[in-house]
Formats: structure tokens, C-alpha cells, sequence
């Protein structure tokens, strides 16, 4: 790492918990380690200097107007579940863990709007919501994740289909910018052309461009009925070509996902437990949702047609809402099962719906060719591709000494079909060194140049998605 920035002293220290109070400025050997990874692999943990845990935004301003002053590299974290190394403090000096700033501050049932400050635990959204009768429709994966978090990286998910990405419900921001002013943008309306989108902007910019501490959301009114179809094939290919003909017909799940039956032997041996029909070779989940019984009928019989025309073997639906839950917690435990077979790195390559198939089939090409198992699954009703490359039987220098070479290729093959190399999980320190294989470097300098606009010196959460001294 070769940026210049200036190391946290003992008077710095001092001036921080005077800012934060003494016991939320933490600077021992074990808080140090506990915040230098999150759920990326790294061969080494990068410990900051100290963490600071601001309890809102007029902490946020004082801390921010110090490291910029004093040229201290400052790494903004929220519930550390992400997988590319965005909050991980490369260049040490200050992590500023949001995890106090964990209020729901309004939940709006006349304009349905939630706001809410970003250290609010996606499951705790949820529940607060629902109870008022509104709905917060997007589902990443991972209910301990702060929301923060999820519009640091414009987060999808599964029910990306029907209702999008995080953009799509982030109506506006209260953020801080590197030099300590507090900006607001957006507000609780639906519609804007007012100026630029600065709220737009700052989604998806992993904290190197402003501090996230109040979000403005917008919500909706929960499906009446909610069904989930599993539907078994012989081929991977089959199921996937399979994902067109669906919405050729005017459907449009909630979310639509296809796995491997290797992944799905992986998760019944860590839930210990079996998953329906899993001997077949591929699978596609679809989730609908509808207004009535005979809504959600109608669609899981016209979906069902269309799969058996394409070389389904059957179509599976719970009998109850316990067995509903059992298949969709299977698909959540995919990461999880996968971490625990061994080393293990993913990629998060988006391309066009009509290509997942082709894509997939010259995934498994690359790694045939340099002999390292590589497992498939994802949103095929938005394009977005998780490639697991598993090292478990491998050598670890063999295993480190592939893995670039494995990228590149996989990387090539995305942006040659149109594709990018990160469809929700970001770019964060991981897959810097790739960005420019699927992005023009006029568009790659004006994005340094917006960066160099927020951030002058250059101090929020530096080395991530690009190097910018």
C-alpha cells in the first residue's frame, strides 16, 4: 500500500473519545482483530488503529473534520457481513462502526415510509414494519445485516424479479461527507427532477464517497399469499433456458433461483436434514405472490406448464408453511454451508438473462481447465451469477497461486457477454484489480473525479472499488 496518511497518536485518541465518549473509542489488540475482516477471505487481517463508535451524525461530523484535517484514512462498518473487503481498514486509522446508530426512527403509515438510521438490523426492520401492516420487500440473504450495509452496495437478493434492488427504496439520505459537512437529499416523495440524484449516487458507493446515518425508505403493503414452487431438472442448462420462457409469458415471480445438486447435498449435510426431489441434477426455486389463493394458483399452473415444456421432472409444492420455510432457509444456508467445506471464493458476475446459460456452461469450462471445482447458483430472473470456487482439495499455494487467473478468465467471459463483474455483492477491496476489464477508463476516471469532488484528500474508506491518491 503505498497511499501517504498519518497515524492515529495518543493525542488523537484523546480528542476522539472527548468526541465519542471514553468507552466507545476502543483501541485494544482484541477489538482490533474483531474489526479487521468481515466475511471476505484474507490471507491477513488489516487492524485499524482504533474504532470509534459515533451515536449520530454530530459525532459522525466531529470525527470526519479531524481525519480530514489531521490526513487519517477513515473505514466506515456496518454489520461486517459483506464478502468483497469494503469495510475491511486497509490503510489502518479509524473505523467508524456504525453499529450504535441503530434507531428506527419514524415508520410513516400514511406516505409508507420508514426512516431509519443505518445501523438497523434488517431482521429488526422487518418485524417493525410488519407490525404496523407495511412491507420492506427486499431479502439479501442475511437478516443480521445492518441497512446500512445494504445501500452501501445497492444489496439484491432474492426477490429481486418483482421488486429490484435497494436503489429502488431509497427514497433519500442524511449523510456526512468526508470534510464534515451533513447533507440531505431526497425526501418522503416518490417522484423527483429536481437537480442532480445525489441519493442515487451515493447508493451503491460503499462508503467512499459519504457516511450514511439516517435512510429514507419507502415501503409497501405485504402480499395477501406467498407460495414457493422447487422444481427439479436433469441438466443445469435446462433449468436455466427455462428462466425466458417464464417471463415471455407474463409472469413475474417475486424471484427465481437455480442451484446445483452438489450445493443442495452440501446444505442437507449442514442442516441435517433432506431437501424434496434432490437427486436431479439442477433445480429453479420460484417465489409468487399474489392477492388471493386463486391468484397464486393460476401462476404456479402457468409456471408449471412452461417448466414441464422445458424438460422439467416436476414441480414441488409445500404442503405448509413450515415446509415453505424449510426450502427458503436451504437456499440461506447456501454461503454458509459452502464456508464450511473449506477455502472458498465467490464471484458476483451479473450478465443478461438470455445469457446465464452460455455464461455458466463456459464457467465450468475455466474451471475444468485449471482443475478447481466450481459451483453455480443465483438470481436467474436478474442475470446475477454466484460462481463458489472451492480449494478444499488443493494445496493452499496451488489453491492462492490459481485463484487470479481463475477470476480473469471468469471476469472475461462476463463483460464478452455484455456482462459486469458485480451484480449486488460491490467491488470493496477484492475486486478492485478487476473493474477495468468490464468498464471504459474515460468512465473509470470520471468516477475518480467525482470521488476527488467528495473526498479531497481522499480519506473515507480509501483502496476500495478503486486506488485514488
Amino acid at each position: 500500500m503505498s497511499a501517504k496518511y498519518n497515524k492515529v497518536t495518543g493525542e488523537i485518541i484523546d480528542t476522539l473519545r472527548e468526541i465519542a465518549g471514553h468507552k466507545h473509542v476502543l483501541v485494544g489488540e482484541d477489538d482490533k482483530e474483531r474489526y479487521s475482516r468481515d466475511e471476505m477471505a484474507i490471507p491477513k487481517p488489516y487492524r485499524p488503529d482504533v474504532i470509534v463508535k459515533p451515536e449520530d451524525a454530530a459525532t459522525v461530523v466531529k470525527v470526519l473534520r479531524l481525519a480530514n484535517e489531521k490526513r487519517i484514512a477513515v473505514t466506515p462498518r456496518g454489520g461486517g457481513t459483506g464478502v468483497c473487503g469494503g469495510c475491511i481498514p486497509i490503510y489502518g486509522g479509524i473505523l467508524l462502526s456504525l453499529e450504535r446508530m441503530n434507531k428506527i426512527v419514524e415508520i410513516d403509515e400514511e406516505n409508507f415510509i420508514a426512516v431509519v438510521e443505518p445501523g438497523v438490523v434488517l431482521a429488526d426492520l422487518y418485524q417493525a414494519v410488519e407490525q404496523r401492516g407495511l412491507y420492506y420487500p427486499l431479502y439479501p440473504g442475511e437478516k443480521s445485516a445492518f441497512i446500512g450495509g445494504n445501500v452501501s452496495t445497492n444489496a439484491g437478493g432474492m426477490r429481486a424479479v418483482k421488486y429490484g434492488v435497494t436503489r429502488h427504496f431509497v427514497l433519500g439520505l442524511e449523510a456526512v461527507l468526508p470534510t464534515g459537512e451533513i447533507v440531505e437529499t431526497g425526501g418522503k416523495f416518490v417522484k423527483c427532477s429536481t437537480g442532480y440524484d445525489l441519493t442515487q449516487l451515493i447508493v451503491g458507493s460503499e462508503g467512499t464517497l459519504a457516511v450514511v446515518t439516517k435512510i429514507i425508505l419507502k415501503l409497501t403493503t405485504p402480499p395477501q399469499r406467498r407460495e414457493v414452487l422447487f422444481i427439479p431438472f436433469n441438466r443445469l442448462q435446462d433449468a436455466i433456458q427455462t428462466v425466458p420462457d417464464i417471463l415471455r409469458h407474463k409472469i413475474t415471480p417475486v424471484g427465481i433461483e437455480f442451484m446445483e445438486r452438489d450445493i443442495i447435498d452440501i446444505v442437507e449435510k449442514s442442516l441435517d436434514r433432506e431437501i424434496p426431489l434432490h437427486d436431479y441434477e439442477a433445480f429453479l426455486m420460484i417465489i409468487i405472490e399474489g392477492e388471493s389463493e386463486d391468484e397464486i394458483l393460476e401462476d404456479a399452473q402457468r409456471i408449471e406448464e412452461v417448466c414441464l415444456r422445458n424438460g422439467a421432472v416436476d414441480v414441488f409444492v409445500p404442503g405448509s408453511e413450515r415446509a415453505k420455510r424449510e426450502l427458503l432457509e436451504a437456499r440461506e444456508r447456501f454461503y454458509p454451508a459452502l464456508k464450511q467445506t473449506g477455502p472458498l471464493e465467490t464471484a458476483d458476475v451479473v450478465v443478461p438473462r438470455s445469457r446465464i446459460s452460455e455464461f455458466v456452461q463456459k464457467a465450468k469450462e475455466i474451471a475444468l481447465k485449471h482443475e478447481m471445482p466450481i459451483l453455480a447458483f443465483g438470481h436467474a430472473g436478474d442475470g446475477n451469477v454466484h460462481l463458489m470456487l472451492l480449494g478444499k482439495d488443493m494445496a493452499e499455494d496451488i489453491w492462492k497461486r490459481k485463484l487470479p487467473q481463475v477470476f480473469e478468465d471468469i471476469y472475461e467471459v462476463g463483460a464478452s457477454l455484455g456482462g459486469v463483474i458485480s451484480g449486488e455483492h460491490g467491488i470493496g477491496f477484492d475486486k478492485k484489480g478487476y473493474l477495468a476489464m468490464t468498464m471504459d477508463s474515460e468512465l473509470l476516471e470520471l468516477m475518480k473525479r467525482i470521488k476527488k469532488a467528495f473526498d479531497p484528500n481522499n480519506i473515507l474508506n480509501p483502496g476500495k472499488i478503486f486506488d485514488c491518491y
